[in-house]
Parts: structure tokens; C-alpha cells; sequence
């Protein structure tokens, strides 16, 4: 199949004029757009768009009614296929702080989806799972924000790894309080084995860097759930600034973040800012009560908070955080390595996914040049 008349989103982060060929799920080669094309085969026509990688988000909890922690391969099926339908054609999906127990079946649940899903024996379509982001129980319940503290436990490398074994090595991140007893021991000993993220934390500056240093490579929603940054200790904030290798993650959605800190955060850290939608289960429902982590929610329009006010992550979708960190002044060739090929480096999936270049992933989206509004998905053979 060929892709052609379009601006194709390259590794170097500039768009250029080519034709895409792909065979199956893999690009095969990357084409002047002058270049004659063999006969017989399928040509999708993007004039006027850009093509763009697949979006890959690392940190959300759910979509269209579901929830990852749900616990089941119904709801692993309809995220996959709403988010596909989004754009978003590898996921990562987070859990909740919840019981150890419950965390392990969901591990598994996991790893059986991710089989079916290889196999072919689905009945849907949806993005490739390609990850878990452990997001809690290892969190300051001071900072707990929408987690149930009930479930808050003290980080354990033998609880990680017996995730790793659940999951059949789904496990790619697992966010944590560094200041927490055992949380940097925790990340010498496993930081082979996953990416540890800072998340949910009252760790001051020196603590931040101490865990960087043992090998955590990761913020978790940047600027919310740990202390401010203030001009005279700048926390966790003034760590990842200061971090060259260490990768930020930020929800753009109009609501946790602020225009001016989201284009200071890009300015400052660059190529290692992550877009995340942190989505819940209400993402593409009405206004309306839902739960989180086993917590009521009530979603009012952009807004999803519990009673007491706190912002229950966001009902916004990767793709429009995308847009609107554009529209709050972030270059598009800078925005879209943020929602692409950043997470995919941040959990060691880069070889097959996040960008389009030869051997990986036939995974592409269009996007009209005027609008930047949704015009196809490709996953391979599947076109929406």
C-alpha cells in the first residue's frame, strides 16, 4: 500500500514531501513523491494533509465508559478501540493505587489481551498494548490526589518484579515517592527491568536528584501532585529541569496546565517532554458521575473532579492535548514528538513504534494541513 501527496512527519522532525510504501503492519520504504509507483497496489491520497506516526500515550486510565482497572478483556477491547478511532494507535494504560491482589489480576488480564491481541483472535481493532504504567501504590499520601490511600504501600522490588511476572513483561513503568522508605533502593535494584517514574511526591530538590541519579528517567505529570516550584527550593521541578536524560510528562488539556508553563516547560526541557491525556473512564461520555480508583468523580464539561474539588485526571484525549499544545504555541513538529516517538523512547519501545521510518510500525495518521483536525488512521491493513 502507498501513501501518497503528503507532508510525512521524519525522524529529524521536519515535514517533507514523500510517499510512504508499507507491506502488512511495516513500513517498507520511504519514497521521493516524484517516484513512479508499482501497479496494483492500494494508494491512499493525502492531499492536503500531514502524515503523522501513530500516538502513543503512557499514562491514562480509560476511555468510552471503561476503565484499565476494570479488570477485564472487555474493557482492554473498547479502550484499544476508542483510542484507536482517536489516533492513538499504542497504549500504555495506568493503574490505580489498589490492592496488591487486584493490581496482579489486572497484570494479568494484561498480558492475556496483549496475547489475543498477537494472535489475531480479537473481534475488534484497537491500539497495540504495548505497556503498563504502574501509577501507584507506591505514592505519599499527602500527595495523593485522586489515589485511595487505603491501598498506599511502601515501594517493593519483589512486588515489581512479581508484576513483571504477571504481566509477561508488560510492566514498563511504575511511578513512585522517592522519599518514601526503600524508593531509591528499589529503583537501583529494578531500574534494569522498568523505567521508574517520580509521581504523587513531597520530595524536595535533593531527594529528586538522588532518585535520577539511581536511575529513575521519568516525571509523572509534571507540576502536579508534588510541591511547586519555588525560587528558592524548586522540588521535584527544578530536578527534571535540571535532568538532561530525564523525560517530563505533562497533561495538556487546557485544564491542569496553563499556557505560559506548558510553552516554559517545552522551552526548558525540550525533547523530553512527554503529552500525556491521564483520561478516565468518561473520555467520550456525557457530563456526569463516574468513578476512578474505586472514588467518585463528577465530570463537568473539560473538568473531572472528586468532592473535594481535586482534578480526577482529565476526559481530554491524546490527540486534542496534541492540539491544544499547539494552540498554546508549541510548534506542530515539536508537539507531535511529544505525543510520538518521546513516550516510545521513555519506555524502550522505540524500535518498532513511534515514528515512521523503515522496519517499524505502519502505524500513521493524517491530519488536515489547514485544521489539524482527524482525517485517517492507518494500522496496517486497517484504515478508519
Amino acid at each position: 500500500m502507498y501513501i501518497t501527496n503528503t507532508l510525512v512527519y521524519t525522524e529529524n522532525q521536519t515535514f517533507t514531501p514523500l510517499t510512504i510504501r508499507t507491506d502488512g503492519d511495516i513500513i517498507t520504504a520511504l519514497l521521493d513523491s516524484d517516484e513512479p509507483l508499482e501497479q496494483g497496489e492500494a494508494v491512499i491520497d493525502g492531499t492536503g494533509c500531514y502524515c503523522i506516526p501513530g500516538l502513543t500515550d503512557i499514562h491514562f486510565h480509560g476511555c468510552d465508559g471503561y476503565d484499565f482497572c476494570d479488570d477485564s478483556l472487555e474493557a482492554c477491547e473498547a479502550i484499544a478501540s476508542f483510542e484507536l478511532a482517536q489516533g492513538v494507535t499504542s497504549i500504555c494504560p495506568a493503574t490505580m493505587t489498589l490492592p496488591s491482589d487486584t493490581l496482579d489480576n489486572i497484570c494479568k488480564t494484561a498480558a492475556l489481551f496483549h496475547k489475543k491481541q498477537t494472535e489475531g483472535s480479537l473481534t475488534t481493532t484497537g491500539a497495540d498494548l504495548i505497556g503498563i504504567h504502574m501509577e501507584g501504590p507506591f505514592i505519599n499520601k499527602n500527595k495523593k490526589g485522586a489515589q485511595n490511600e487505603t491501598y498506599i504501600q511502601m515501594p517493593n522490588s519483589a512486588l515489581i518484579r512479581h508484576w513483571c511476572v504477571s504481566s509477561e513483561g508488560l510492566v514498563k513503568l511504575v511511578s513512585l515517592a522517592p522519599e518514601l522508605p526503600g524508593a531509591l533502593s528499589c529503583i537501583r535494584e529494578c531500574k534494569d527491568e522498568v523505567a521508574f517514574s517520580i509521581a504523587h511526591t513531597q520530595a524536595d530538590y535533593h531527594t529528586a536528584k538522588l532518585a535520577l541519579a539511581a536511575g529513575a528517567n521519568h516525571i509523572t505529570h509534571l507540576y502536579n501532585a508534588m510541591p511547586p516550584f519555588h525560587h528558592r527550593d524548586s522540588g521535584v521541578i527544578g530536578a527534571a529541569y535540571d535532568t538532561g536524560n530525564c523525560y517530563t510528562e505533562l497533561i495538556c488539556d487546557g485544564v491542569h496546565i496553563s499556557a505560559p508553563v506548558v510553552r516554559t516547560t517545552f522551552e526548558v526541557c525540550q525533547n523530553r517532554v512527554i503529552l500525556i491525556s491521564d483520561s478516565m473512564r468518561a473520555t467520550g461520555k456525557p457530563d456526569g458521575s463516574y468513578t476512578l480508583g474505586g472514588l467518585d468523580v463528577t465530570v463537568t464539561g473539560n473538568h473531572a473532579i472528586l468532592s473535594d474539588g481535586t482534578l480526577a485526571g482529565s476526559v481530554t484525549t491524546l490527540t486534542d492535548c496534541m492540539k491544544t499544545a499547539v494552540s498554546m504555541g508549541i510548534p506542530l513538529e515539536t508537539a507531535v514528538a511529544a505525543a510520538t516517538i518521546n513516550p516510545c523512547r521513555s519506555i524502550g519501545m522505540d524500535s518498532l513504534y513511534g515514528s515512521i521510518s523503515l522496519g517499524k510500525k505502519a502505524h500513521l495518521v493524517l491530519l488536515q494541513q489547514d485544521t489539524l483536525a482527524l482525517k485517517k488512521v492507518i494500522k496496517g491493513s486497517i484504515i478508519l
